[in-house]
């Protein structure tokens, strides 16, 4: 079983376990790639937290990309590749 199956099948029972429809391959993509860049660019705890925030933003009626753009807007572009400021 190739990794990202094996994501695809667990977000699948998370979200079904939480009662919610499972996001969208492109979705789940969008926002591993913002936090992927949170944790680059700022402090890896901050990745989950920013997932976390996104996930509430758009719970609360927030438009997706919107969300994401808005906390990737938040990421320092100066700072050195791999290391937070």
């Amino acid at each position: 079983m190739t990794p990202d199956l094996r994501l695809d099948e667990w977000l699948a029972r998370a979200a079904a376990t939480l009662d919610l429809d499972a996001p969208s391959a492109e979705d789940t993509r969008a926002v591993l790639d913002v936090v992927r860049e949170v944790a680059h660019g700022v402090h890896r705890p901050a990745a989950p937290l920013a997932a976390y925030l996104i996930g509430v933003a758009v719970g609360r009626g927030a438009d997706p990309t919107a969300a994401r753009g808005a906390v990737a807007a938040l990421i320092p572009r100066d700072a050195p590749a791999g290391e937070a400021p």
